[in-house]
């Protein structure tokens, strides 16, 4: 049976291990050049006040114009892995079968048809993970200099690897997503039993999860911190919103993951700049006076930098989890369903 669906399954299995090849290369050759520029800033001997050498190293690194494409390739390649391995490793895994009508040789030969499901949802999805982690693992170390700057920098501040296009490309939790994605793609095949609409479903369920999860669940993984401080605002260094709310740039926790940043009155309510003379037609040290009599407070919700990992393994386990009820799903469908 095992011999079967490698059979089955080693087309795929080449191209993947052609593109593996071609990433090991590249970045391979690329990488040790990151890391010796890295180096070179002084930043791995930092331990204090290095956003100077940081800053230095990440405009000397954006110069060249294949670390940032190298960056970002790495970051796409894995943001649509589980999404292509939903598509064209599960989707048709059971469905080529049934619009071919060979499943019902293959249940009436001697292997039993739940041997059968396990077999294809064990060999192939643990390539599926292989080829998720072993992408991951490259990525993760090639980008670990720009990750420990601070991450890439962007118009509205530093891609840190608590941002949901980083996150999702690093560490464990590409593995949780590829397990997640063919489970899917296996499931929602067994249902519709065609091809092209199973490919199609299983695409949207996972872009509609990939978009939702850092947003709804992955905040609350684990109760994050909060921070309450006095502040003094100055409008001219705080971000000022469409709606008045004033919020001062967060310098004091770095890597971490800023949930939300107001700024709020000794009441606890969201400071809003209201339409005063002080702040709209006086100067700049009169309405700084005005602010100072407000007693402002600054908190902040957020998870430490420390905490990047816990969460990796937490979304990795939960993701591991509905694969395996997913595929239990699929076995139980397998034993009941009729030959017909």
């Amino acid at each position: 049976m095992i011999w079967l669906t490698w059979r089955q399954f080693r087309a795929q299995a080449v191209v993947a291990a052609a593109a593996l090849g071609a990433f090991a290369v590249i970045l391979g050759v690329t990488g040790p050049n990151l890391a010796h520029l890295y180096a070179a800033t002084g930043l791995g001997s930092c331990r204090a006040n290095c956003e100077s050498l940081a800053s230095t190293f990440l405009s000397q690194m954006r110069s060249d114009a294949v670390y940032p494409l190298l960056y970002f390739a790495g970051g796409a390649a894995l943001y649509i892995t589980p999404a292509l391995i939903g598509i064209f490793w599960g989707a048709p895994l059971v469905t080529r079968e049934l619009e071919a009508g060979t499943f019902r040789l293959a249940w009436n030969q001697s292997v039993t048809r739940i041997r059968w499901m396990a077999a294809k949802l064990a060999l192939i999805g643990l390539a599926a993970m292989a080829t998720a982690g072993l992408l991951s693992l490259m990525v993760t170390w090639w980008a670990s200099p720009i990750d420990q700057a601070g991450g890439f920098p962007v118009t509205m501040g530093q891609l840190s690897r608590f941002s949901s296009l980083v996150f999702d490309a690093r560490g464990l939790a590409p593995i949780g997503y590829a397990a997640f994605a063919f489970t899917l793609g296996v499931t929602v095949g067994v249902l519709i039993r065609r091809t092209l609409p199973a490919m199609a479903i299983t695409l949207a369920c996972v872009a509609i999860v990939q978009l939702a999860w850092p947003t709804v669940v992955r905040p609350h993984l684990i109760p994050p911190a909060t921070a309450t401080t006095p502040v003094s605002v100055n409008p001219g260094d705080a971000i000022m919103a469409h709606n008045g709310q004033l919020t001062v740039p967060v310098t004091d926790l770095p890597g971490a993951w800023i949930i939300s940043n107001q700024t709020i009155t000794p009441a606890g309510h969201v400071f809003v700049l209201p339409d005063i003379p002080a702040c709209q037609t006086g100067t700049q040290q009169q309405c700084d006076a005005w602010l100072a009599t407000q007693h402002l407070r600054r908190q902040i919700t957020y998870q430490p930098a420390s905490r990047f990992w816990a969460l990796q393994w937490y979304e990795t386990a939960i993701f591991l989890a509905l694969a395996l009820a997913l595929a239990g799903f699929c076995v139980w469908w397998t034993r009941r369903r009729r030959l017909t």
